[in-house]
């Protein structure tokens, strides 16, 4: 297994921990921003983490500009919510509990989740965040709806 992303393009998307706002994404109206969670395994690498944050900051998904051509975040700028997401990983195929052993445990995801949010940030993105760990409420308003998913 490897690193995975579940990549959703959003007109709007918060993350509360505790009755707390921890991040947001700011957006006007009609325009749009990502959502992106990160689910991390074993074997997963810096090296990985940066072309993951290269796959999600140039994904053609957003509204096409006027010659009808998909737009990257990269090109408009668009926000991005960054989420880690460990049941990403989960096992579901044999019975109704599903196992977590492919998800990397906290000391290894966290570092490489935050390596994917400095990625995202050395290219230009505006990052927003949830918190590593925590029980979070993800909002957002799925825009299409466009959802994918990226392994690398």
């Amino acid at each position: 297994m490897r690193m995975r992303a579940v990549v959703q393009r959003v007109t709007e998307a918060s993350v509360v921990v505790d009755g707390k706002k921890v991040g947001e994404l700011e957006l006007a109206d009609g325009t749009q921003g990502l959502v992106a969670l990160i689910g991390v395994t074993h074997d997963d690498t810096p090296e990985r983490a940066a072309a993951l944050a290269d796959k999600i900051w140039r994904l053609r998904i957003l509204d096409p500009d006027d010659d009808g051509r998909e737009r990257s975040a990269s090109d408009v700028d668009a926000p991005i919510l960054v989420v880690s997401q460990f049941t990403l990983h989960a096992n579901t195929a044999k019975g109704r509990r599903p196992s977590w052993n492919a998800a990397a445990p906290g000391p290894v995801a966290q570092p490489l989740v935050d390596a994917v949010v400095d990625a995202l940030r050395s290219a230009g993105a505006t990052v927003a965040t949830g918190e590593f760990g925590a029980h979070m409420h993800v909002r957002l308003v799925n825009d299409g709806p466009v959802t994918l998913i990226l392994d690398v």
